[in-house]
């Protein structure tokens, strides 16, 4: 088969589509045939040198895919070879064929095109289980989403607004706060011109926010904790602001307010299985009533992903770039 491999770290050049061997699925896992896969933040990171796949996963970029299923390893039962699936990946995502453990496997939701599904494992998961299984977002609140016309923001938005939370959303140019808007988001802060603390106050009668997911990091934090309400909660799942920042232990005593930070890729399988099952219960419903749907900007083909590894690290699109198998 055919996977973009990483000879060298480097800049979007360093990725090189080329001939490698087919996976094997494993005890438990399945093998699924490619039909696209979508571009992450973490797979840049692991372009450039700085996040390597976990033990035993696969060396080939790409946190998510879809396709159909080629082979069922052992012990594997309730799927067949033919289903239309998408997969939470640690890796591998980019190529044509990747062996999958049978825990990170969704449906295809219906209403859902088999390749736009690529655009759902990744975002779906991390939304769910940093704002509704950690944070715990209940209906009325008001969550604040950074980087609202990403992917992550794009899903976050939808989701919010399905159990009919309030939600707040930064973003730099007015066009990707319109996006935003039609998703839901009532709040609209650019970044570029407003300080968002200061927004969300205006915006709750000067309560804050209940929930804030973050994708930022060190530069977001200690304003993030002044954005927080009483009780507030605020999940990091980003460093892109950096990784290192001080923090006024005395304003979250104040406020009473919880911070967490998890990431998905090395997460044990049964965490992993744990949060598909959940999402698949929680949100899949939600695709077939039509209260949810995945925001793609553009599909490229999965050769090319130089190209899109530029569109992404220029944060020029909204919602998320695919990559299709050939």
């Amino acid at each position: 088969m055919y996977a973009i491999t990483i000879p060298e770290p480097g800049g979007p050049e360093a990725l090189v589509w080329d001939e490698v061997p087919d996976p094997v699925p494993g005890e438990g896992e399945v093998l699924v045939e490619v039909a696209a896969s979508a571009v992450n933040r973490a797979d840049i990171l692991q372009r450039q040198g700085f996040y390597n796949p976990p033990p035993g996963a696969s060396p080939y970029p790409g946190l998510e895919c879809s396709g159909r299923i080629a082979a069922l390893g052992r012990g594997v039962s309730g799927w067949a070879v033919g289903d239309e699936v998408c997969a939470l990946l640690a890796g591998g995502g980019y190529a044509e064929k990747v062996a999958v453990p049978a825990g990170q496997l969704l449906p295809v939701p219906d209403g859902v095109d088999l390749r736009q599904a690529a655009a759902l494992p990744e975002v779906t998961c991390t939304v769910w289980s940093n704002v509704f299984m950690v944070a715990q977002l209940r209906p009325d609140e008001t969550l604040l989403v950074h980087g609202g016309s990403s992917g992550i923001g794009t899903m976050a938005i939808q989701l919010a607004r399905a159990v009919g939370a309030k939600v707040a959303v930064t973003a730099g140019t007015r066009e990707k706060l319109e996006r935003c808007a039609e998703l839901g988001a009532e709040i609209l802060i650019n970044y570029r011109e407003q300080d968002f603390v200061e927004e969300i106050r205006r915006a709750t009668d000067g309560s804050g926010a209940d929930v804030i997911l973050d994708n930022m990091g060190a530069k977001y934090l200690d304003r993030n904790v002044q954005a927080l309400a009483v009780n507030g909660r605020l999940a990091i799942i980003g460093m892109q602001g950096g990784i290192k920042a001080e923090l006024n232990i005395g304003t979250l005593l104040g406020k009473r307010a919880a911070i967490s930070a998890t990431s998905l890729r090395a997460r044990p399988l049964g965490e992993k299985a744990a949060i598909v099952a959940a999402v698949r219960e929680h949100v899949w419903p939600l695709f077939a009533d039509g209260h949810v749907r995945p925001v793609v900007d553009q599909e490229l083909p999965m050769s090319d992903a130089a190209a899109a590894h530029r569109i992404v690290e220029e944060s020029g699109h909204i919602g998320k770039v695919l990559l299709v198998a050939p």
